[in-house]
Order: structure tokens, then C-alpha cells, then sequence
């Protein structure tokens, strides 16, 4: 397999920033690298042009920079709510993915790619959650998000979260006297 420098135009994740040079297999290059513009070949002229674009491209970085930090700000106070059907044990039926996510902040006037969205994997349950999405390579916002069931029927876990009050109150039925009870009767008759 060849090997081949290229220069990269932008910056892209897991290979480098843009005004890299970056070594990358030719096929890498030849088909998906240069045929995007992402980056051209690593020649003398082609690296003398981009020395001489780097001071616009480094205003061009902090202004973006910039911008995601300001987005980053406007966000930190918003939350998101899913409502979906709910199956046995709290599972959703489906799941909440990173486009949905895209979407309900398209919704709110941001337009985030759902590659920015950093999900492990889709969220199948109800409960809170955070997911993090990525504004620009130095700017990530962490936002919460919640799964509810539809309906407002009680899932698995908030019946598990009132089972203890539940036992509570139970006990405390039953440590009633004999004395308590006949003073009830005697109250309702």
C-alpha cells in the first residue's frame, strides 16, 4: 500500500488541523480527501499558498471559535424533553437518536449537524440523560436531556422510586395498635 503527504484544507477528526501535512494512504487520499477539497497534495507551491492563506485562516479559526463559544453559552441553559411510548420495565418502544436530538434543537433555531452529537449509543429507556455535542473541535456544550413515558403512566423505575413510600406507609398501618383500632371504631360509630 502507497503512502502519500497530503496538505489538509480543514480540520478533520482523528487526522489533524487544517494547514497540516499529514501522511495518509494514497487510496485515502485519492478518493475521499481531495475529490471533497478537505486537502491537496503536500507540494512545495501548494505549501507556499497555504503559508501565505494561514494568516486568513487563523482569523477565519477564532472567529469560529468564537461563534461556537458564544452558541456554547446560549445553550448551556437548555433542555430537552422526549416523550415516547414506553413498553414493560421503562423500554422504550424505538429509540432516541442523535438525529432526533438534531431536530429538537433544529426546533429551537440551532442548526447542529447530528454528527456533532456524541451519543455512545441511542437512548432506550426513560430517565436523564447527558449528551454532549461538539460546537467546534475546542468548544463542547453538555446538554440534558429527558426521556418520559407517553401517556404519564408510571414506568418500572418511578414505580420503584414509590415503592419505598408505599412500604413506609404500610408499616405504619400495621404497628397500629389494638387500642388505636378500637378508638377508631368508637370515633366512626
Amino acid at each position: 500500500m502507497g503512502h502519500t503527504n497530503v496538505l489538509l484544507r480543514e480540520d478533520i477528526d482523528d487526522l489533524g488541523a487544517r494547514g497540516e501535512i499529514v501522511r495518509v494512504k494514497a487510496g485515502y487520499a485519492r478518493n475521499y480527501l481531495l475529490p471533497r477539497k478537505l486537502a491537496v497534495q503536500a507540494t512545495a507551491s501548494n505549501v507556499k499558498q497555504i503559508e501565505q492563506e494561514r494568516a486568513a485562516l487563523l482569523k477565519k479559526e477564532a472567529k469560529e471559535k468564537g461563534g461556537a463559544e458564544e452558541q456554547a453559552g446560549q445553550m448551556k441553559s437548555l433542555r430537552l424533553s422526549f416523550t415516547r411510548k414506553v413498553g414493560d420495565h421503562g423500554i422504550l418502544y424505538g429509540s432516541v437518536t442523535s438525529m432526533d436530538i438534531a431536530e429538537a434543537l433544529n426546533e429551537r433555531g440551532y442548526q447542529i449537524d447530528r454528527r456533532r452529537i456524541t451519543l455512545r449509543e441511542a437512548i432506550k429507556e426513560t430517565g436523564e440523560f447527558s449528551v454532549s455535542v461538539r460546537l467546534h473541535r475546542e468548544v463542547t456544550v453538555e446538554i440534558p436531556v429527558e426521556v418520559r413515558s407517553e401517556g404519564g403512566s408510571k414506568t418500572e423505575t418511578e414505580l420503584a422510586a414509590a415503592a419505598p413510600q408505599a412500604a413506609r406507609q404500610s408499616e405504619q398501618e400495621a404497628v397500629k395498635s389494638p387500642e388505636d383500632e378500637s378508638q377508631d371504631s368508637v370515633e366512626n360509630g
